[in-house]
């Protein structure tokens, strides 16, 4: 099993913050998961909330304030005695994205910073699968990596003050989608039928941190029909499980 310096630092006086190299890796991602799963049985699940991302595990205490030293050194030793511990399945959803220019309201501005055509953008786009490296921003706004270095592109210096919900952005060696309407920066490409969140739902994201992401072109038809069949609940995302 993976071992890894770690640094544990305070995040407030109900969090702590477990660090691990700035890289982006899926060998730390998935360290970060297992010693998730290990903590899982080491802590109260009802009184602790574990947040993954990227190269961070932050650990936040619903209740009491925690003493940092004692607590601390505590992590120190269950992280290098962790032991695997069985995870939940893991998936790889497909996810349907229109690149009509309706919709991709920079892909042109792509196409001319790129030298590619739109077509080979939306071929390369398709052609990778993501990792979800995190969750936030927003609830259900995903942080893709494995994104092709051909379509690596700066946010944008001004973000724009609305993107519609289900806009599907690049920015620097990312991809997402926009989980509802909001501010943002991101160089935006398409948009994707199906919402990633629900608040009625349960769980209200259907995704996880250490899943996978596949896009697939469908046509404004195809686009609108999905929508249909979301409101009234009939759409079934698409989705392989993943080895363990």
């Amino acid at each position: 099993m993976s071992t890894f310096p770690i640094l544990i630092r305070p995040f407030g006086v109900h969090a702590i913050l477990v660090e691990w190299p700035k890289e982006v890796q899926e060998s730390i991602l998935t360290d970060i998961l297992q010693f998730k799963e290990y903590l899982g049985t080491c802590l109260d699940a009802g009184t602790w909330e574990m947040v993954p991302a990227y190269n961070s595990l932050t650990l936040i205490q619903r209740g009491n304030t925690i003493d940092f030293k004692s607590f601390s050194e505590q992590l120190s030793v269950w992280y290098t005695e962790k032991k695997e511990v069985l995870a939940g399945p893991k998936f790889q959803w497909r996810l349907p994205v229109c690149y009509d220019l309706d919709f991709g309201i920079d892909l042109e501005d792509l196409s001319f910073r790129s030298g590619l055509s739109i077509p080979e953008i939306v071929a390369l786009h398709t052609g990778n699968t993501y990792t979800v490296y995190g969750i936030g921003f927003l609830p259900g706004f995903m942080y893709l990596g494995g994104l092709d270095k051909a379509l690596e592109i700066p946010r944008k210096t001004t973000p724009r003050l609305n993107v519609a919900k289900g806009a599907v952005g690049v920015a620097g060696k990312q991809t997402g989608i926009y989980p509802q309407d909001s501010p943002g920066g991101w160089n935006i490409i398409g948009n994707c039928s199906i919402p990633i969140f629900d608040a009625n739902k349960e769980p209200p994201c259907f995704v996880n941190v250490g899943d996978q992401i596949q896009f697939y072109s469908i046509s404004r038809a195809a686009y609108d029909l999905h929508k249909i069949e979301g409101e009234v609940g009939i759409y079934k995302i698409e989705k392989i499980k993943l080895d363990a």
